[in-house]
């Protein structure tokens, strides 16, 4: 589940380094991420706006969220993952997309938000691609 790879491709890598997990999994990351980066030239047409609104009703994220299809806009995943970078823009304040991708994700610094993107490409298969990104701050411009 973790590195979205099919469920016998997983079985073949784990039989092939003789039950190693921590050395199968790099490889089907590796996998995913080749496959993510020969997938970065489709179009992005469909998608999603996703907001998050911090529990002081003061700050606001708000992220558009872009993919190939209607039916992976709706997919659990993508939506996850919309709601992630728009909680990731309000506690951060990246200030466009490229400098949203840099940065290490609040709920867990050891992963990029870059490294979240691609994993999410992996599993559904198609591009995905942060557009447009908004930071909203009561009282300030």
């Amino acid at each position: 589940d973790t590195t979205g790879a099919p469920v016998m491709r997983v079985k073949n890598v784990l039989e092939e380094l003789k039950g190693d997990e921590k050395k199968a999994k790099a490889i089907l990351m590796k996998e995913g991420f080749e496959k993510a980066s020969k997938r970065a030239e489709r179009e992005t047409k469909q998608g999603v706006l996703e907001t998050y609104v911090h529990h002081s009703k003061k700050i606001v994220g708000v992220v558009e969220l872009l993919c190939e299809t209607d039916f992976v806009a709706r997919n659990e995943l993508f939506t996850e993952l919309a709601h992630s970078l728009a909680m990731q823009v309000a506690s951060m304040g990246a200030k466009d997309s490229k400098d949203l991708v840099k940065q290490d994700f609040i709920r867990d610094p050891s992963k990029k938000i870059s490294d979240l993107v691609k994993q999410v490409i992996a599993k559904t298969g198609e591009n995905i691609q942060i557009g447009r990104i908004m930071r909203l701050e009561l009282g300030k411009e």
